[in-house]
């Protein structure tokens, strides 16, 4: 069975931290780049950030740039996202996604994980 679980949501403070994990399972961890996106409250999906298979290669959208890192432990079958100095517009339910090559996504999701920040 094909299942990302999401982990390491929670409130944090403006300015403050979080660690997302998403672990995978039921595929070749591997050979598939990664994605987080996240939706905030009313508004639509907004990738977030992309990590090549091999951990080689990320990316980032504008909005993130400089603050998260997206990372990978292909041994452990999990993929990472630290965000740092939070902002209020960071809150969102965030999910990983399989992705193929040029991240598109391939229609495997976890089941999110929401962020909070907040004073």
């Amino acid at each position: 069975q094909v299942q990302l679980v999401e982990s390491g949501g929670g409130l944090a403070q403006p300015g403050g931290s979080l660690r997302l994990s998403c672990a995978a399972s039921g595929f070749t961890f591997s050979s598939y780049a990664m994605s987080w996106a996240r939706q905030a409250p009313g508004k639509g999906l907004e990738w977030v950030s992309g990590i090549y298979s091999d951990g080689s290669d990320t990316y980032y959208a504008d909005s993130v740039k400089g603050r998260f890192t997206i990372s990978r432990d292909n041994a452990k079958n999990t993929v990472y996202l630290q965000m740092n100095s939070l902002k209020p517009e960071d809150m969102a339910l965030t999910y990983c996604a399989q992705c193929g090559f040029a991240f598109e996504y391939l229609g495997v999701w976890g089941q999110s994980t929401l962020v909070t920040v907040s004073s």
